[in-house]
């Protein structure tokens, strides 16, 4: 008792008697400091504002009666020491909250759907395209706006429902022409990867298709258009050679699923001048009349050239 909280130790087991001092123990503190911090304290000063009083109370506030050492607090030390406690951090709710918030409004795609959809269907037809596209400032022929119909997931050029619309905006996370426009670059990032760009062609041909007229087969006039264009910023170095055959054979009328899907890997799998072109694999029978044409064309001019030399 009378020890201050720096120097107590634990007591020793009930069956020991005595009680060694060590010779540097320090002493209590004098009586008269423990009455002058009681009469500060008591005039209403906060635990925090008394410099150099002792943690612990006087000697007799010590006792509870039972004749156990206890440490006694008042209640301005209480508010006192919790008023020095730091506060707790913010709980991190609101800030996931606000992380996970949407950035776009859905309210304000079905306005901006509203501003180009057609007066007597829930669609934008050609002349509200049109208008889109001039807000865009881009031309309906270019390939950011087919790149844009891929990611609306639209089921047929020169028409837009109302869900692929607000599913497309919803997808790029935008509510606004100007969030559109800020989104061309990255689509047009995303398709160089292969993988994209391969499910971007196979796209193309059913974008192509006219849904109303149930049609299964792309027509040659309208292949070659969109060929042209999903092609438009990587071209093979055969696609001018494959278009050129194709128009000066109106007889193709049309051009089925599978032949506009493997033409993507025939573009990968051939060369320059069609060396490797391997007819016993399983290639669509119009690939097989083009190398005879290309070839039948190598060979006259090859014919024409000796002739010109010969004369």
């Amino acid at each position: 008792m009378g020890k201050c909280l720096s120097c107590l130790k634990v007591p020793p087991p009930a069956h020991q008697h005595t009680v060694s001092h060590h010779p540097t123990l320090q002493l209590p503190p004098a009586r008269h400091e423990y009455e002058r911090t009681r009469e500060v304290s008591e005039s209403g000063s906060s635990l925090s504002g008394v410099e150099g009083r002792s943690p612990v109370p006087p000697p007799d506030a010590q006792s509870n009666g039972s004749g156990k050492n206890s440490v006694i607090i008042n209640a301005s030390e209480k508010r006192s020491f919790y008023s020095r406690i730091p506060p707790l951090a913010k709980s991190a709710s609101n800030e996931v909250r606000r992380l996970s918030s949407k950035d776009y409004s859905e309210a304000k795609i079905g306005i901006l759907f509203d501003q180009y959809k057609d007066s007597q269907c829930d669609f934008i037809l050609s002349e509200g395209i049109e208008h889109l596209c001039m807000d865009l400032d881009v031309k309906p022929e270019e390939f950011k706006v087919l790149v844009l119909a891929w990611k609306f997931g639209a089921e047929t050029m020169c028409r837009f429902s109302r869900g692929e619309f607000v599913h497309g905006c919803k997808a790029l996370r935008v509510d606004s022409i100007k969030g559109i426009q800020s989104k061309f670059s990255d689509m047009l990032l995303e398709v160089q990867d292969p993988e994209k760009f391969k499910d971007l062609y196979r796209f193309t041909f059913k974008f192509g298709l006219d849904a109303d007229a149930s049609q299964r087969i792309l027509p040659s006039d309208m292949a070659v258009l969109l060929w042209k264009l999903v092609f438009s910023q990587c071209e093979p170095s055969i696609l001018k050679r494959w278009l050129t055959f194709l128009e000066r054979h109106p007889n193709i009328r049309g051009i089925p699923r599978d032949t506009w899907n493997m033409f993507l890997n025939f573009t990968e799998a051939v060369g320059d001048d069609l060396s490797s072109y391997d007819d016993t694999e399983a290639w669509p029978s119009l690939f097989d009349d083009f190398v005879e044409y290309e070839n039948d064309q190598l060979n006259q001019n090859i014919t024409k050239d000796l002739k010109e030399e010969s004369e």
